[in-house]
This record gives C-alpha cells, structure tokens and sequence, in this order.
C-alpha cells in the first residue's frame, strides 16, 4: 500500500504545499537555499527561538504598552502616549481627553500585523480625518475603540487597552519613497548584534501602513552604512517605488548609527535573544522605538537577497568577544557590510521567485 501525503516546505516566508511532481524542483531549491544561508521559520523556532527566547519574556513585546514602559526605563524614546483606554466607560469621555490633539494614533496594545490601528491626521466639523481623506466620525471612533478592548485585534481575542498615542511626522528623508504614511526600520537583533535590516516603505496599496502583508514595500539596508538596497513589494522585486515613481536603492538612512546602537540595547531591555526591533524618524523627535517583536519574520532575507544563517552563526562564534552594544555595533559593520560583488551571498531571481509568492 503506497501513502501519498502532500510535502509542505516551510521556508519562514509563508507556506508552500507541494504535490509530487513538484519535490524535485523544491528540493533542488532548497540545496540553494542552504548554500546561501537561508533560515528557514522551523529552524529560526526550534534553533533560535526556543533557545534564546525564554516565554516568560514574551509580554514584555506582545503588550505595547509594557514595551513603552520598559524603554522609557531604559532612556529609549518612544512616542508620546496621550490616552490609555482600558475599560468600556472610558470610551464617552475620548472628545474631551483628545480635545487638545488634533491628531492622533489609535491601536491596540496586544495587537499583531497592523491590524486595527487607525491613524488620524486632523479634525473637520464632522470628525477625525484619515490620511486618504476618509472621515471617522465620533461614533465610528468610539465604536473602533471598543472593538479593541474586546479583543477584535488582539492575540487570541484577548480583552485588550487601546493606545492613543502621538502621531509619528516622519523624516522628510522618506518624502520621495512613501506614500502618506511613516516608513519604519526593521532590524533583527541577535544576542544584542544588529544582524540584518530593512525599511518597510507605506504604499497606496498598503492605506499608508508600513505593513508587507497589507502592500507596503520592504527595501534592504545596508548594515554598515545605512543605504537602501532593492526593494520587494507582493511577488516581485521592485526598483522604483510604485507610487512616486522615484528610485529606492542608494538612500541613506538619518541616524543610522544612533538606530543599530538603540536596537543593540533592545537585548539588555527585554532579555530577548533574538527579536525584531521597529523604529520610526520623527522629523523633530528623531529615532523613537515603535514595538519589539519575539517572533519576527523572516522576508528581511528577500529584501536583503542574503541568508540570516550565516549571520547568526558568527555571532555565536565570537559572542565571548564582544563587550557593550557600541562594541556589538561596530562587529555588525565590520561584518555584516552588504557584499555588493559577492554573488555567494545573493539570493538568485529564480530562488527569490519560488519564495515571494510564500
């Protein structure tokens, strides 16, 4: 008797159900992928998850609002929080606790992949205006804001808080390759090193959001000086931003330096080995931490057409050597330098293909 059952790859990227006669090009494609390095989502759980991320940290990032307390501990800048709701009688009183903010961002404390946050960037007669011109009225705010304590948004459709805080005016630096909304910087850190990063740029397509999964573009940067690389947007592999049109490669991030050496002391706030750090550029704030995250995905690699593997490994390797996050930050630059003539750490078109789809 002869069992057939479908063989799922997972790659960290997304799932990819495979029918037989499919298994030899994967498995072919997964010998690439192994021989750049890739991490794949079963290896980063089981090798480095499980490993360095203890579960009773987990809170610290999965609540925002215990990640804002904690930097504020730690001298990191974060923004400013106006309004924190947490029960349902709260709610009548939002006119007047916001009375003196004519703009604003709503969104749930223990809430994942964007989901229900709402930005509001001025008032009119008949409400709260959006960034596309939409208006909320008071009862849709209102509404909004209870459907997050309830849960709607949360992990596992817990109770939640409703955060009410400063709206983010971002760097102009980004005004040429975003649309509307505040790009923010992603980097991996592992063991307190900045291994990898990337920008995740707001399009039409994601409302402003500077979310993937919603259509925003995540462009690749160079660890050592801070400039964009290409950028991927859906399935494809993008050079121009599809809003403004404008090129995406060779921008340089401000306060690049001041960004990797807050993200290496994310290691000692939370006692997370590896974590997702996301910043924003305020035009008059500079860097401010926007949350962490225990469990960060993995499509940095195809921003970055480099394997997370061989990062991670040398840093276990001189772990024993490297002292206080300026020393961290300084092995991430000497080491971690995007290798723009080193095929050997560019992931190929035809592999990027069989993966972005994921």
């Amino acid at each position: 008797m002869t069992i057939r059952f479908p063989l799922r790859l997972v790659c960290g990227l997304g799932r990819l159900c495979c029918p037989g006669r499919m298994v030899m090009r994967i498995f072919g494609n997964l010998n690439k992928l192994r021989h750049l390095g890739v991490l794949g989502i079963n290896r980063r759980n089981g090798q480095y998850l499980l490993r360095y991320n203890a579960r009773r940290l987990y809170p610290l990032v999965d609540d925002k609002l215990q990640t804002k307390r904690l930097a504020e501990k730690f001298a990191i800048a974060v923004p400013e929080t106006y309004v924190v709701v947490e029960i349902h009688r709260q709610i009548r009183d939002l006119p007047n606790l916001l009375a003196e903010h004519p703009d604003f961002v709503v969104k749930p404390s223990r809430g994942s992949g964007g989901e229900g946050i709402l930005v509001i960037v001025g008032r009119t007669k008949n409400g709260y205006r959006k960034a596309n011109g939409t208006i909320v009225g008071a009862d849709e705010l209102a509404h909004h804001v209870a459907n997050i304590l309830n849960g709607m948004y949360s992990l596992g459709g817990q109770a939640d808080a409703a955060l009410i805080e400063y709206r983010v005016h971002p760097h102009p630096v980004f005004n040429a390759i975003a649309y509307q909304g505040v790009p923010d910087v992603r980097l991996i850190v592992f063991l307190g090193v900045p291994v990898m990063a990337m920008v995740r740029l707001p399009t039409r397509q994601s409302d402003g959001k500077a979310n993937l999964h919603q259509g925003a573009l995540g462009a690749g940067v160079d660890i050592a000086t801070g400039k964009t690389l290409s950028a991927v947007w859906g399935n494809d592999i993008v050079a121009d931003h599809p809003d403004t049109g404008m090129a995406i490669s060779g921008l340089e991030i401000p306060f690049w330096d001041e960004l990797l050496l807050l993200g290496a002391h994310c290691w000692e706030m939370t006692g997370l080995g590896y974590q997702g750090a996301d910043f924003v550029l305020d035009e008059k704030n500079g860097p401010l931490l926007l949350e962490l995250n225990a469990r960060p995905g993995l499509n940095v690699q195809i921003a970055n057409r480099a394997g997370l593997l061989p990062r991670l490994k040398l840093v276990e390797a001189h772990l024993k050597e490297l002292g206080d996050a300026s020393e961290r930050v300084a092995f991430a630059k000497r080491h971690f330098a995007h290798p723009e003539s080193d095929e050997r750490y560019t992931i190929p078109t035809q592999v990027q293909e069989d993966l972005l789809p994921l």
